[in-house]
C-alpha cells in the first residue's frame, strides 16, 4: 500500500501548468512539514515535500492556496527519473495528492501577522456555551 498523510505549510503560492500532451492543469507546490523532535539546544527541523495536484485538486490548489496556509494533504508517493540536456540523470520524490484539507484557524484582518483572533468566532462561542461546566472553577480538580 502506498499512502501518506501530511500537515504543513506552503512554502510559496501554488505553481499552475499545464500538461502538453493532454492539456490537463497541475499545480505544484512544496510543503515545509515539521519534524517531530527537536534536539536540546536545535531549533526545529523541517523537510520540504513537493506536492503535485491534477485537475479539479489544481483547479481548487490554484483558487484557495497561498503561501503560509497550513493543510494536511493525503495521497500517494511517486518517484521518477529524467535525464537533462547534458546528459545528467535525476531522481525526483514527490507526493501526488489525493485530498487536501484546510488545518489553518482562523486569522485576524493581519494576515502576515499570523496571529489568530478567535474572539469573534461563533465557534468559539458555541463551544463556550457547551463547555461551560468544564469552566467552572467549583468543577476543576485543582
Amino acid at each position: 500500500m502506498n499512502k501518506t498523510i501530511l500537515l504543513g505549510r506552503l512554502t510559496k503560492d501554488p505553481d499552475i501548468r499545464f500538461l502538453q500532451a493532454t492539456n490537463t492543469k497541475v499545480g505544484l507546490f512544496t510543503l515545509a512539514v515539521n519534524r517531530k523532535y527537536v534536539k536540546p539546544g536545535e531549533e526545529r527541523q523541517a523537510d520540504f515535500i513537493t506536492i503535485v495536484t491534477y485537475s479539479k485538486l489544481a483547479d481548487f490548489v490554484e483558487k484557495y492556496l497561498k503561501q503560509g496556509i497550513q493543510i494536511c494533504v493525503s495521497g500517494k508517493i511517486q518517484t521518477r527519473n529524467y535525464e537533462d540536456s547534458n546528459g545528467n540523470k535525476h531522481y525526483v520524490t514527490e507526493v501526488i495528492a489525493e485530498e487536501i484539507d484546510f488545518a489553518d484557524t482562523l486569522k485576524n484582518n493581519n494576515e502576515d501577522t499570523g496571529n489568530i483572533d478567535k474572539s469573534n468566532t461563533s465557534e468559539d462561542k458555541n463551544s463556550i456555551v457547551e463547555n461551560e461546566e468544564l469552566t467552572n472553577d467549583d468543577d476543576l480538580p485543582f
